[in-house]
């Protein structure tokens, strides 16, 4: 168990409240200064320990600093590889693409072109409702409720959260949202919903390019598709002749136990955006699989200066190397999930809550947000880093690296359980005090 730690801003370098943007937001959450990183662990500046329940928000699903990635990229640097090649032919690129094709495509039959997109996953969002707006002609994206895909103008507009997307509503134009799986509960099929409305040519709704929708929610609240349900929205897609894409940036990597997070659900869409894992290392980088029939991009038609960031092109080849040239990874990660989410549905059902998610991307649902955010407060305050999903921020998010220790894991849930408690005897006692007033 770690040690506990103090809670406070104090010792925070004036650098940041004198000069960072106000739109700073993690730094507010956890407010130390990190020095080091290691593993499932986080270090401040004192050599203070937090156990990673965020994994840099799916960035670094191999722990930080993983030795086998690491030594890979400093034998590059000192041997003075480039650095940054656009999309130029680089042995980086070349030893990526190779790794790409043998450890993942071929194993799993799949016939995808690979696009480099600008090196953040709201990039390679653009380019993917970009390409089959192109392919189709057509302007109209379809969406889903509690969708995450970004923050640039495109990519929020397929978003659902009204927070981000305030500023720039007015420009936020040519996308439908419709209810994601079980948005009205899991009584309501609103695939059929679905169907009834964009098979009807007077439903009002523009004919689609595309479909986009992510496997599991992240951001949502770690809402899960059924198979069938995205087995029926690719059937529909491909009916009225729209491309399906799956925002797999932060449910894919592993994170739900296969590399794709649609591997079990019957489905292989048309386009298939990746970024935040895929590195390896947490180093910036994005792409878009492509079925080759709609890849009818013109040369330089979507770029990007900082796609071909060659370090990061290392690290992710020599994690498919590491991590994905067998099944014996995959099989560890769905054996610990499943451990996982015995011990959070017995934490849940002691305080009355309810879990959501697949994999390593599990959720606490309080369906409230002042219970959550004090369980999230009560965490950092002994040594946990978690961080809070959902439309209201009323589902805590356990996203811990998924090559996490099984003791590890355990701490992590007794450091929740130890919030739990004193959030619940607070708030049984300013019950108390309320009634007798």
């Amino acid at each position: 168990m770690s040690e506990t730690v103090i809670f406070s801003g104090k010792n925070i370098p004036d650098v940041y409240r004198d000069i960072e943007s106000e739109v700073r937001r993690y730094c507010r959450a956890y407010p130390v200064e990190f020095g080091r990183a290691k593993g499932s662990y986080l270090y401040d500046r004192l050599g203070r320990p937090y156990l990673d329940f965020l994994s840099g928000c799916g960035s670094l699903n191999y722990g930080h600093n993983c030795e086998p990635i690491r030594e890979s990229l400093m034998e590059y640097i000192l041997s003075d590889g480039v650095a940054m090649s656009m999309d130029m032919h680089s042995v980086a690129k070349t030893g990526f693409l190779t790794a790409l094709r043998d450890a993942i495509l071929v194993p799993r039959q799949l016939d995808f072109h690979v696009q480099f997109t600008g090196p953040t996953g709201a990039n390679a969002v653009e380019a993917a409702i970009k390409l089959a707006r192109k392919f189709t002609g057509r302007a109209n994206v379809i969406a889903f409720t509690n969708g995450f895909h970004g923050c640039s103008l495109g990519a929020l507009g397929l978003t659902g959260n009204s927070s981000h997307r305030a500023s720039s509503k007015p420009l936020l134009t040519q996308v439908t949202h419709l209810p994601y799986c079980d948005y009205f509960g899991p009584t309501v099929d609103t695939a059929a919903q679905i169907e009834k409305l964009l098979l009807d040519s007077s439903s009002g709704i523009d004919a689609p390019a595309a479909f986009v929708f992510e496997t599991v929610q992240g951001e949502g609240g770690a809402n899960v598709c059924s198979p069938i349900w995205a087995q029926r929205m690719q059937r529909l897609a491909h009916e009225i002749g729209a491309l399906t894409i799956v925002d797999d940036i932060q449910a894919g990597c592993g994170r739900t136990g296969n590399f794709f997070s649609f591997e079990d659900l019957g489905i292989v869409p048309d386009i298939v955006i990746m970024a935040k894992s895929i590195s390896g290392f947490g180093l910036p980088m994005s792409i878009a699989f492509i079925r080759p029939q709609y890849d009818i991009w013109n040369p330089g038609e979507h770029n990007g200066t900082f796609r071909g960031n060659n370090h990061a092109f290392i690290t992710a080849a020599a994690a498919l190397k590491r991590y994905w040239s067998n099944d014996r990874f995959a099989k560890e990660v769905k054996e610990k999930a499943t451990l996982a989410r015995g011990v959070v549905e017995t934490v849940a059902e002691q305080y009355g809550l309810s879990v959501k998610g697949k994999g390593l991307l599990l959720g606490l649902d309080f369906s409230n947000t002042q219970d959550c955010a004090a369980v999230k407060e009560a965490c950092f305050q002994d040594g946990l880093i978690i961080e809070t999903c959902g439309p209201k921020d009323e589902v805590l998010k356990i996203l811990p690296p998924l090559t996490i220790s099984r003791s590890e894991f355990d701490d992590g849930l007794q450091i929740v359980r130890s919030a739990l408690n004193k959030v619940h005897s607070s708030s049984r006692r300013l019950a108390t005090g309320a009634t007798a007033a």
